[in-house]
């Protein structure tokens, strides 16, 4: 399976890439968005269209062209606008979040979006999405947003400016290699997620296993739990790294995120140092995110971790850190957590006795490894096809700004 993905590790934009045929600016006109483009505003009562699918803002991926999400018309009130099949969804709140997607099914979207149709006779309707999301257009209509808490484009504004457009059969060419670069993304995005959904099948087999034992966690536990350090945001600064809970991710610590820093005492970063293998789980947040965990794998330098945080250690001749962390992310640990948790305004809670009641399925630890092994297996594919992604997303990028610079 490893060897199923493309090299990309030699993967760099062409700074000649303007100067090929397939940029020739031969042919092309400089003519308003609203000349090649219109703005479709057909409204709708979701009252008269409750079964019929209804996207939202929040049903839009940032730089994604595709809708993978979506309610129905009985979820939502107030007059939404139609679409249909082929047309673009366009967030025009916040623009720069850069929401915008084409859709493959007719449906009814919220009014904060803006439904744009490409008129064919001047550009193709592939064309089109692309070269709206380059950064030409999205700067520009960031630019031309109005409103300061909920920036907002307005069709009359946006229809106004100006850009050149290549010939219908450039349009077509330059349209068919981003295409191509997003059916790749695509299949390794569906890969990555496999993938990751078989991992966790890995993991929730130890359920299978004959004569297995419900263990409850702190009978695991070898030291611990400990809360983090809490400290006014006054104090951050220079100093030691604090591990936040926005790094968490899937039982793994992002190491893209760079950490704040805290001015503390040699004892306090003594006491409150992590170790590798350390378990962390987050204490208080949103019923949403409160239970996220993740394990210590590697440190750079030494580093504490915040109030919110929870850490316990293991007795790892029972059990392997790495199998524990990845059980705890799956939903049988996270059904404990919300029938634990406490509830205050927009938050909730978990304790050390609401963890340490958890009870967690103990194989042997050759099970356990032989678990694990397959899980890490499926993980490392899905790493490599998550890398994929991101290469490819430069390879695209790369290609939108050559386009751009002539647009």
């Amino acid at each position: 399976m490893m060897g199923a993905f493309p090299s990309l590790d030699g993967l760099r934009p062409n700074p000649d890439w303007a100067k090929l045929p397939l940029f020739d600016r031969k042919g092309w006109k400089r003519m308003p968005f609203g000349a090649f483009a219109e703005s479709i505003n057909e409204r709708v009562e979701p009252s008269d269209a409750a079964e019929e699918i209804y996207v939202g803002l929040e049903h839009l991926d940032s730089q994604n062209l595709h809708i993978r999400r979506w309610g129905k018309g009985s979820d939502v009130i107030g007059t939404k606008l139609r679409f249909r099949k082929g047309d673009i969804v366009f967030g025009r709140r916040r623009a720069y979040q850069r929401k915008l997607a084409v859709a493959e099914f007719g449906g009814i979207c919220s009014a904060h979006a803006m439904v744009v149709r490409a008129k064919p006779e001047l550009v193709l309707p592939e064309f089109l999405p692309f070269l709206m999301m380059s950064d030409k257009f999205m700067n520009r209509a960031v630019e031309i947003s109005v409103g300061s808490l909920s920036p907002t484009i307005n069709w009359k504004t946006l229809k106004l400016e100006e850009f050149d457009l290549p010939p219908l059969d450039q349009q077509r060419r330059i349209a068919e290699v981003l295409w191509a670069i997003d059916e790749v993304k695509n299949r390794n995005t569906e890969l990555s997620r496999n993938c990751n959904e078989l991992s966790r099948q890995a993991i929730s087999s130890a359920l299978m296993l004959a004569g297995i034992n419900m263990v409850p966690l702190g009978d695991l536990i070898s030291e611990g739990p400990q809360n983090g350090l809490y400290r006014p945001a006054g104090d951050y600064g220079d100093g030691c790294p604090i591990l936040r809970i926005d790094s968490f991710y899937d039982g793994h610590i992002s190491t893209n995120r760079e950490l704040k820093r805290l001015r503390i005492g040699s004892d306090d970063v003594v006491r409150y140092s992590l170790k590798i293998g350390d378990l962390l789980i987050n204490r208080v947040n949103s019923l949403e995110f409160v239970g996220k965990c993740a394990i210590v794998e590697k440190l750079e330098e030494p580093t504490i971790f915040e109030s919110n945080i929870m850490r316990f250690t293991v007795d790892q001749s029972r059990i392997d850190p790495k199998f524990l962390v990845r059980w705890m992310c799956l939903d049988h640990f996270r059904r404990h957590i919300v029938r634990r948790a406490k509830h205050a305004i927009n938050q909730a809670s978990v304790n050390q006795d609401d963890i340490c009641c958890a009870l967690i399925p103990l194989p042997t630890i050759s099970a356990q490894k032989e678990i694990l092994l397959r899980a890490l297996q499926l993980e490392s594919v899905a790493a490599e096809a998550t890398e994929s992604v991101f290469k490819l997303k430069v390879m695209s990028s790369a290609f939108l700004n050559a386009l751009q610079s002539l647009l």
